[in-house]
This record gives structure tokens, sequence and C-alpha cells, in this order.
């Protein structure tokens, strides 16, 4: 990991780890393929089957390779689940900069969610990047989508275009939340998610200097839209953080503290597909203060005091799952 973000190019970083995935796609079971207009594309769980490996090279993307990940075993009750840990000297650029699924991929009748090194080339959202004082520059583009469908020229054609690259030097990696891989990549942000509602909650979020976090994977329970629920109830009810800040106010950072975790929800307390479907499956229904780990623990460097808000609560990722014992 990197100590100086002001040297960090997310793209060239993240050209890095996605050429090491073409160079083991046999072994990952990713398909790869070239579209007309010279854009790779890589199949991580669409048509192709992929996995874990797949998946810790999705997560490997979107945080532009910038975190030290690996799988661990989850204690949740009496079962035991796989999970991932996730570490960052760099967590603003890694996780706001590239790894923050804010860009919204829509041409034609093509519809995805886009994360990854690419956003920093489009500038998505420009706000956002002004805040923290970040801007790439390359000649490549790396993006991962969340997507039930491979893209096709219509598609790269506009994102190399908001990118300012040629389409030959675009690389996308799919996967659709109902994989394994998709599931994977969704839990490597549980780092991303506690800052991002710190951003959300009007935090400094230049502060942060390292973040780490632990969560379990969600198993593949239905469709893309059974297993959002269960992606997300992951973070929410037993995602851990755990953050060092930087910060001038420590009362002001206790307030924050506690307004952080996903329990202050009035949505709080039942698996999020159930809250999803009540109402009416529309996102703007849904309490936006739902969208946060379950636990946090920040270490702040000034006053040197460490606190903690939040509680993990496995019973309902258990029913979430729909684990029986047999």
């Amino acid at each position: 990991m990197l100590g100086d973000s002001q040297m960090v190019s997310v793209n060239k970083y993240g050209y890095r780890a996605f050429k090491e995935m073409l160079d083991c796609a046999e072994e990952l079971d990713i398909g790869v393929s070239e579209l007309k207009n010279g854009a790779t594309i890589v199949d991580a769980g669409v048509n192709a089957a992929g996995g874990y490996g797949a998946g810790m090279y999705l997560s490997r993307l979107c945080l532009a390779d910038l975190a030290d990940l690996k799988y661990i075993p989850y204690q949740l009750g009496d079962y035991t689940v796989p999970g991932i840990q996730v570490a960052i000297d760099n967590p603003v650029i890694a996780c706001m900069a590239s790894q923050y699924a804010g860009w919204r991929i829509i041409a034609g009748k093509y519809f995805a969610m886009g994360s990854g090194p690419a956003r920093a080339l489009s500038l998505d959202p420009k706000e956002l990047y002004e805040e923290i004082g970040y801007k790439d520059s390359s000649d490549k583009a790396i993006l991962v989508l969340e997507a039930s469908e491979l893209p096709n020229e219509e598609v790269t054609d506009m994102i190399a275009e908001k990118c300012g690259v040629d389409p030959k030097e675009l690389y996308i990696a799919v996967a659709p939340t109902s994989s394994i891989a998709g599931s994977v990549q969704i839990s490597a942000r549980i780092v991303e998610t506690g800052i991002h509602k710190m951003h959300d909650l009007g935090f400094d979020i230049t502060t942060i200097k390292n973040g780490f976090g632990i969560i379990p994977i969600s198993p593949i329970v239905g469709d893309d839209t059974k297993c959002m629920g269960t992606t997300n109830d992951c973070i929410i009810y037993c995602g851990k953080t755990y953050y060092t800040v930087d910060y001038p106010d420590f009362d002001e950072l206790t307030d924050y503290v506690k307004k952080v975790p996903s329990e202050t929800s009035r949505d709080y307390g039942k698996p999020f597909f159930d809250t999803f479907k009540a109402a009416g499956f529309d996102f703007f229904k849904v309490d936006g203060a739902m969208f946060a780990p379950a636990e946090i623990t920040v270490n702040d460097l000034k006053s040197k005091k460490t606190i903690a808000s939040g509680t993990a609560n496995p019973d309902i990722l258990i029913q979430s799952f729909g684990i029986s014992k047999v």
C-alpha cells in the first residue's frame, strides 16, 4: 500500500491488476473478449462461472489495487461463512475516488452501476473529486460494472468518451449481484460504506488516514434483487469498520461516530429485501441512514483516544441468508 496519495494514479494501479487478471483468466474461470472498437471485456459472472478468485480481482480493481484484501472465516452465530478483510492506507482515494459505485451507466437499454478507477477520469460526481482534491491522468480507463449483461460497442464508446480515452484503452470487468464474484466485491465495500456514511453526515473525510473492515460474504439466494438484499444486509448487520483519523475536535468527532451505524436508521431491524419490497422497490423510499456498517471504531490521532459505536446483529443476517440446519 502507498503512503503518498498525491502520487497515486488509480487507473495505472488498476490496470496493473487488470493485466494480472487476464493472465489468470483460465484458472479464474472468467471470459475475456474484445469488442469491435477494441474495448476489453471480462465476464466474471454473467455467462462465465467466475468465483472467489474472480471476486478478489474485482475487489482489487474497484479499490485501484490500493488495499490489502484477504478471505477470512466469519462466525455468524453457530455458522461459519466466508468473509473478507480489507485494510487501506489511502482510504479516501481508494474508496471514494475509485471504489464508490457512483456512476450510473445508461446507454440505450443498457444499465449498470459503475465503480473503479475510470470514475476518476469521468469525474462522476465532479463535486466529490473537487472536495477531496483528487484528479487522475491516464490514457487507460479501468471500470467494474455491476450488471446482468455485458456492455456492447455503444456502451463502451460512451464510457470511453466520458473518460477521455480511446475505446482500445478501455478495460471493463462485469459481474451481476447474483454471482459469487459480484457478492465478494460488494462485501469488499465495507470500508467505503462507512466513509460514505460519514461524508453524508457532513464529516470531513479528508481527515481519515487509514481504514479497516471485516464482513461476511453473502451466499447466492436468488435473482439480482434478492441478492441485493443479502449483500446489503452483510454491511448493515455484520459489517465491522475501524478508522484512524486526525480530527481537530474530539467532541464533534464523537457526535459523528454515534450517528454512523446502520442501527440509527428508522428502517433498521429486518432483512433489507423486506424493507425494499415494502417500499415498492423504490430506493428513494428507503431511509438512506440504513446504508452503513453495523459497527464503527475510530482511533483519533490528535486526542489519542478510541471510540466505538454500533452493534453487529448476526441473527437478522442468518434470517436474510435463509440458513437452515438439517
